[in-house]
Parts: C-alpha cells; structure tokens; sequence
C-alpha cells in the first residue's frame, strides 16, 4: 500500500469515521435539526425509519478521510465526499413529493425544460463538487502534458459522481448501500487511496445495525456521501485502464437502471438474494419486501 495508505493509516481511518458516526447521531438525535419530525419517515410496514443516518454516515466519512491521511488525495476526497452529502441532503428534505420527476432521466429532462428540481440540482451540485475534488486529488504524472492531465481530472470527475449516484439507486433495501459500499470499495484497498476502505467500513459498521433493523435510513445525503467517497478510491487510487472500465461500467448500469429493476435481478439471483438479505429482518410478507420509505428515490425500473 502507498504512504497514506498503510495499516496504519486505514485502521486510523476505520476508528475516526466509526466514532465520528457514533458522535454525530447522538448529537443529532439530542436535537434533530428543525425537529424529529422533519427526519422520519414511514417505511412499507408502517414503522418510523430516521433518516439521522445520513448525515451522522456522511461526518464520519469526512472526519475518517481527513484523519486517514493522503495528502491531495484526502482533501480530493474530503471535497467530493462532503459535496455529494450535502446536496443529498437537500434532495433529501427539500423534494416536492407531489410531482413525480424520477430517476436520472427524469431530473435532467426537467432541467432540459428549464425546471431545477432538487434532484436535479443535486445532479449539477455533485457534478461540481466531484469535478473540484478531482481537480485537487489528482495528481500530475511527471513529466505528462496538460491535456493528459485535464483527461484524468475529467475522468475521475465523472467517476466520482457517477459512483455517487449509482450507490443511491442501490439504496432500496436495508443495508443494502452499505454492503455493496464495503464490497467496492475493498479491491483499491490495496491503491494509493486504501486507507479509504476502513473510512467506509468504519462508518458502514456503525450503521449497519440501525440500517439494517430498519430503524434508519441513509437517504440521498448518506447514499451519496458514501457512493462519492468510493468513486475517489477508485479515481485515485486505480490505474487510468481500471478507472476506464470502472466508468464505462458505472455508466452502463446507470443507463441500465432507467429500464432494468436491480431489485428485480438481485431476487433471480441466488448468491446477490443471499447477500442482500443477510442480516436483514425478514419481510412479514414477501410481497411486502419493498423499499424503506417515501425518501427513497428508485430507479425508473423500481
């Protein structure tokens, strides 16, 4: 592993992100930030699901990569990671629930008609924090020309962002953003930017309890948040092949969600149902087996 990026640095990593998790839910939950109310929303059985995960994930996930080290890279990712929380949030509490624009199509059509809706300034808001953050984590090969350079920045720009929104239209079942977090993040692990693989299984294990009981929620601020910080491994960690294929297989299953369910493909496929439903209470009905709540924004194949 490269400097910042040793057992050192990801169990360092591992532990600030863990309590800053820890610390920031129980402040939040002291005093919910315009009221309890304003975070809870009901999911498919009729219980109350807090959606104080999110930002208490989204803290934990910055603190851990600041604490974690790196350099350009730390910062890179500090900035894509708090950016992609933040508009997350906003969608988050924010959204007009009585129109029915969904979906990355559905956002960037409104916006093609001169409607900004909350997703999609959350679109354009995660784009902008994603291209600065590449633009400060990516570092200039020696010896390289300033077109190779922007290349990269651009590269790892789209990566980031995309990863963010391809975690949140994961975000359907409990515990499922968190798990395939942990299961992206674990092959740069080894990456100049490794030490971000025990931010995010920092931050995941505290979580996973409340997420997966189905107490909390990430919602678009946690999902995103741990999304862009998985995209900044990869963009700053990974060769510029493996960060091609990541991208091009990003956008594909972006593309794919518009018409494909990854719900759907998940319950044909026995090891992903195996997988996605471990530690998960079980559906008193299977055909109750839906999505957390109302805060939830599916795919147009959901």
């Amino acid at each position: 592993m490269a400097r910042g990026s040793g057992v050192g640095a990801l169990l360092r990593g591992a532990l600030v992100a863990a309590a800053g998790t820890t610390l920031v839910r129980r402040v939040l939950d002291t005093d919910p930030p315009g009221g309890a109310a304003r975070w809870t929303r009901t999911n498919h059985r009729g219980e109350p699901v807090s959606m104080l995960e999110g930002p208490a994930v989204a803290a934990g996930l910055v603190a851990g990569t600041l604490a974690a080290g790196g350099g350009r890279q730390r910062a890179g990712a500090a900035v894509a990671t708090a950016g992609a929380a933040a508009f997350g949030l906003v969608d988050d509490l924010a959204e007009d629930t009585s129109t029915r624009v969904k979906g990355l199509r559905g956002h960037l059509g409104a916006l093609a008609e001169g409607r900004l809706t909350t997703g999609g300034l959350k679109v354009l808001g995660i784009g902008a924090t994603a291209l600065a953050g590449a633009a400060v984590g990516t570092a200039r090969r020696p010896g390289g020309h300033a077109a190779g350079h922007l290349l990269d920045v651009a590269v790892n720009g789209a990566l980031v962002a995309g990863t963010a929104n391809l975690l949140n239209l994961l975000d359907l079942r409990p515990g499922r953003a968190l798990k395939a977090s942990a299961a992206l993040s674990l092959p740069v692990v080894c990456g100049a930017a490794g030490a971000g693989t025990g931010v995010v299984l920092g931050a995941a294990a505290v979580a996973a309890p409340g997420d997966l009981a189905e107490r909390d929620m990430l919602g678009d601020g946690g999902a995103n948040a741990l999304g862009a910080l998985v995209g900044a491994q990869w963009a700053f960690g990974a060769s510029r092949p493996a960060r091609l294929a990541a991208l091009a297989s990003v956008v594909g299953l972006t593309l794919a969600s518009e018409r494909v369910s990854f719900s759907a493909v998940i319950e044909r496929t026995p090891w992903l149902r195996a997988a996605d439903g471990w530690g998960r209470r079980p559906a008193e009905n299977p055909a109750d087996d839906q999505e957390q709540g109302p805060a939830r924004e599916p795919a147009a194949g959901e």
